[in-house]
């Protein structure tokens, strides 16, 4: 089993500068990502805010 723990860098900072704007560039990568995870035969197994935790069953596949 292969864990990937994703975070977003600066995700804090950006979300008291602009939230609307930082919440529409994390949908559209949420959405890149999940697609990735999904077509690598991973699942999603936890999100918080900004972060992803998706398992795999191999790092190769």
């Amino acid at each position: 089993t292969v864990i990937l723990a994703t975070d977003v860098v600066g995700y804090s900072t950006e979300m008291e500068e602009n939230e609307e704007q930082t919440l529409a560039n994390l949908k559209a990568c949420r959405s890149i990502i999940d697609g990735l995870i999904k077509e690598h035969h991973g699942r999603i197994f936890n999100t918080a805010g900004d972060s992803v935790l998706a398992e795999f069953q191999s790092a190769v596949e």
